[in-house]
């Protein structure tokens, strides 16, 4: 098959819709489909090479650039089109997503469309009258008019369904590399970085300092953890979207400024070495439509604890991660309870691994992704 995915940025810092659109690209490329993905440079674009065997097009962005408007990303897709069997397209009212679907049904490409969260009620609410206008213009009829709409999971289905429109839906979730996991580098390096944190037990959490994120949450339950154990110490990692400095200024009132560290981005070797230094993963989000973070952080054997609004919770809960609603006092609790018992801790975080390698890696998770496109496929 020839598939191109289409997504108005790959920047690392705006999130798990780039990351996730990469993975999808090199697993379905290296089953032997030609894949490319059509791109802006918003934000600086991808900055490092595609994965092996997938083409990349990064197209200068223009005015609007906050609804990543780029007139050569059409032209080039509307000279091209022909050339591919199915359409990926990922996230909701942006400039990609309108022309993406309105090309793909006049030149007649089938394709399927990713929310990426977007339909979740947490977010479907925010902004409504500019969403509101845009469902107007095209995003409705974009859904409406999907061979199917894919989710990363039943949760994601099915808070979505009142508003997603008639379209099929279909559950493919993301995938891990764990051949990545098997041989971390260990916690020296990062240590090395950020020496405050040699000699503690850390609690990691990953991800983009967003308010749905839950970071309120996260630094009233570790205040409440940090008083019964005083050697943990939070690692806040990820580049800032406008919670940063609230918790920042959170822990400064709670006298925990000297107990936490703010990493920003951590990518490669710097990102296993903090999996590898701490002692658990938390992420208190509220929303999360999957949260490849969670899988990753499981990948590498750490005991999690995740609010019940990550949308695989129910995959993963009591199968490696603690689940709990968003409340501080159910995130300080589940902190707790691992923070007391190291032994468990640990058997939940063997736990952990085995279920990431049993529902989440590449290997099959591609298969039922190529399966999807096989089954829209012109």
């Amino acid at each position: 098959m020839r598939i191109i995915h289409l997504i108005g940025t790959l920047a690392r810092e705006s999130g798990g819709t780039a990351h996730a659109c990469l993975d999808m690209a090199q697993a379905t490329a290296e089953r032997g489909h030609e894949v490319a993905i059509f791109a802006t440079d918003y934000g600086g674009g991808l900055g490092s090479p595609p994965p092996a065997g997938v083409e990349l097009r990064e197209f200068p962005v223009g005015w609007p650039t906050a609804w990543r408007t780029s007139l050569g990303l059409i032209q080039a897709l509307w000279r091209e089109i022909d050339r591919f069997d199915v359409m990926h397209v990922h996230s909701l009212y942006l400039f990609h997503t309108w022309v993406g679907g309105d090309s793909a049904r006049f030149f007649g490409l089938p394709y399927t469309i990713s929310p990426h969260g977007s339909l979740d009620p947490y977010i479907w609410r925010r902004s409504r009258l500019r969403k509101a206008a845009t469902e107007l213009v095209f995003q409705r009829r974009v859904l409406a008019n999907a061979a199917a709409i894919h989710y990363t999971s039943a949760v994601e289905r099915d808070i979505s369904a009142p508003v997603a429109g008639p379209a099929p839906a279909r559950v493919v979730p993301l995938g891990i590399d764990l051949a990545a996991y098997d041989a971390l580098p260990g916690p020296a390096p990062f240590h090395a970085a950020f020496p405050i944190t040699r000699g503690r037990r850390l609690v990691l959490f990953m991800g983009r300092l967003h308010e749905k994120k839950g970071l309120d949450l996260l630094v009233d339950g570790f205040a409440a953890a940090h008083r019964v154990h005083p050697d943990l110490h939070l690692v806040v990692a990820g580049p800032d979207d406008g919670a940063g400095e609230p918790a920042k200024r959170q822990l400064a009132r709670l006298g925990l400024t000297e107990h936490a560290t703010f990493t920003g981005m951590l990518l490669g070797e710097a990102k296993f070495s903090a999996l590898s230094a701490a002692s658990m993963f938390v992420l208190p989000s509220h929303s999360e439509n999957f949260g490849i973070v969670v899988a990753e952080a499981m990948a590498a054997g750490l005991p999690t604890v995740v609010s019940d609004k990550v949308n695989i919770h129910n995959e993963i809960g009591g199968r490696g991660a603690i689940v709990v609603p968003c409340q501080a006092e159910a995130v300080g609790e589940a902190m707790l309870k691992l923070a007391g018992d190291p032994a468990e801790a640990r058997r939940i975080g063997v736990q952990a691994r085995e279920t990431v390698r049993t529902l989440y890696a590449w290997t099959a998770v591609a298969e039922r992704l190529e399966a999807l496109y096989r089954d829209v496929a012109r």
